[in-house]
This record gives structure tokens, sequence and C-alpha cells, in this order.
């Protein structure tokens, strides 16, 4: 076992006990085995060399003054970086009480006084070989961890090409400009920037969700390409049947979205995603489609798509439209803040649109 231990690193065994002798003969035993014994006079002392060293096995005395060796374990035990390090109790005392204690504070083994030296070596090996392989095992376990997460970001990664070509198509039966999707994946980041910087908004919006809704946004259309192209294109103004037609997409995107997604639920931007294709056509008073949802039963993404997606259509041309001027479009969005839109939301773009694309 040493000579295992020795081709990575020596293993250091410290030694905790306030009588001299105890640590000597201890002290032999260790360097007999091959291993580098560690010797403290005390817990506190003990304390600042773990921290140093990072031994690999605690011999522990119980009776000490300062602090014994139930509080030093103690300590250990609820360190995250030291509570795997196995500790060994040692103590003239056999009442089963104080081996019990010893146990219930985490220890992993008991020894008494006076040494035995085979039994001393013998446990000293069993709990080396124990910290080894756990450490193995726990080397093992982050490597398939590791592994694991690199496979699910590349199914990930996957999945966003494949609906991003989805888009694209949605896109161009709709004939929306070049640079819809930019402009609308931009203009979503820098909506919920400025939301996350209020007092309304900072607990709910992180970072993270920032990315998340630029990679999202886009997605919110991408029912269309369930919709006839006809439809999409279509110059003059709907017929109600044909509007009905139109206003599945919300649900058909939704549907798409949520196959992809499958079982798994991992992936925070397909949820967003699911949600913004879902309810982005929700109104603020219930008004919406597909479902009447309103005020905030509509998930937040979707409440700022909704009205970062207005500005974005309002301002650029259609096959039915020129567009409107950056004022004029705000004016008339002004007009639906509290019907269509979460108002504090569009006076937060308000303030913000000169920084908009």
């Amino acid at each position: 076992m040493a000579q295992e231990l020795g081709t990575k690193e020596t293993a250091k065994i410290l030694i905790v006990d306030d009588v001299d002798a105890n640590r000597f003969v201890l002290r032999d035993i260790i360097q007999e085995m091959g291993y580098q014994p560690v010797l403290t006079e005390n817990g506190i002392q003990a304390l600042k060399i773990v921290d140093r060293i990072r031994p690999q096995l605690i011999i522990l005395d119980i009776a000490m003054p300062e602090m014994d060796g139930y509080e030093f374990c103690k300590l250990m035990k609820e360190n995250a970086d030291t509570r795997d390090i196995p500790i060994i109790f040692i103590s003239a005392y056999d009442d089963p009480a104080d081996i019990v204690r010893g146990f219930d504070l985490g220890g992993e083994d008991y020894i008494t006084k006076p040494f035995i030296p085979k039994v001393v070596k013998a446990r000293l090996r069993l709990h080396l070989k124990f910290y080894e392989t756990n450490k193995e095992m726990m080397e093992m376990n982050r490597r398939l961890q590791t592994s694991v997460s690199e496979q699910l970001h590349q199914l990930e990664m996957e999945k966003k090409k494949v609906l991003y070509a989805l888009l694209r198509v949605a896109r161009e039966n709709a004939c929306y400009d070049d640079n819809h999707m930019e402009r609308l994946c931009y203009n979503c980041r820098i909506l919920a920037e400025a939301m996350q910087l209020s007092a309304e908004y900072s607990h709910l919006i992180s970072d993270a969700y920032i990315d998340t809704i630029e990679l999202a946004a886009p997605l919110c259309d991408l029912g269309n390409v369930a919709i006839p192209t006809e439809l999409l294109q279509k110059k003059e103004s709907l017929l109600p049947e044909e509007l009905e037609v139109i206003r599945t997409h919300a649900a058909a995107g939704a549907r798409i979205l949520q196959d992809i997604k499958g079982t798994g639920d991992y992936n925070d931007f397909l949820q967003m995603s699911i949600d913004i294709a879902h309810f982005h056509h929700e109104n603020w008073d219930g008004s919406g489609y597909p479902c009447g949802k309103k005020e905030d039963e509509i998930p937040l993404s979707a409440q700022i798509v909704s009205v970062a997606s207005t500005y974005c259509a309002m301002t650029e041309s259609r096959v039915y439209r020129d567009s409107f001027h950056i004022e004029k479009a705000l004016s008339m969005m002004e007009e639906d803040a509290g019907k269509k839109f979460n108002p504090h939301i569009f006076q937060i773009l308000r303030k913000i649109h000169r920084q908009l694309h």
C-alpha cells in the first residue's frame, strides 16, 4: 500500500496528541510503514497544519487541553475541504459511549491505548486504502459528469442549429427584413439589461437570463413554418378565418419546441423558447391569444419579447406597409401600454429606445 501511494505521493498522516510518548510511538510505526508522520500537540495547532499539508489520514487523541478531539473532529467534518479526510480516534478510555460519540461526529475508527503496533498498522492500511479508493471514485465521477455535460452541451448546440434552420424558413415565408432576427436578439438583450437595473425586475433577471433570452427571442415566430406562405405574404387585409389560421403559429411553435426538448428538464434555453413562442401574443389585459392569459400570468420572457418584437416589427417594412418612424412607432405603442403590453416594460423600452437597433 505504501508503494502504491508512493507512486503518486507519500501518504501524510497527522498525529494529534498532547502526550510526547504517544506521538513518538505512532511516529515510529508510521515511518516503519513507509508513510510520512506529521506531529502536533493540540487541536488548534492541527487545524493550521491541515490547511497547509492536507493529510491523507488523521490520528486524533480525545483528551487534550484547549480543544479536545471531539471538537476538532466536528470542525473537520463541517468543512467541505476536509470532511473526507478519515479520522481515527485514540484514547485510553474504552467506554462504549466515548466510542459511539466519536462515530457520531464522523470519526472512522477508534484505537485504544496502549498501542499494539500490528493493530495500528492494519487500521492505517485499511483507512488509507478507503481514502485512496474514495478519491479515485470522486475523480471518476468528476470525469463522468464532465463527459455528460459536454455531451449535453453538444446536444443543445445541435438542437439550436435545427431550430435556427427552421426559423430561417419561417422568416423567409413571412418576408421579414434580413436583419430582423439580429435586431430582435439585440433589442431583447438591451431591454432585459435595462430591466435588470430596475428595482422591480432586478431579482428576476440574472446575467444568465439575459444571455438566454437573446438566443431564445427570435424563436417566437417559429410556428410560421406551419402557416401557408400565401397567408403570411398577403398584402390585403386577412379574412377572419385566415386570421385564425395565422394565430395558430403560437401553439404550433410551442409544440415544435416541446418535441425537441423531449423529456429533459435541464435546458433553460428551450423552456424559455417554449414560453416565448406560446405566449408572446398574449395581451396584458387578457385579450390576446392563444390562452387569454393576462398580466403576470404571462411568462416574463414572453412579456419582454412582446414589447421588443412589436417595436422591431413597427420600425421595419412589411409586404403590406412601410416602416413607421421611431417616434411614431413609440407613440402608437404607448396607446397599447396596459392593454397589449406590460406598461412598466414599455416605459423602460421608451427610456432606452436610443440604444435599440
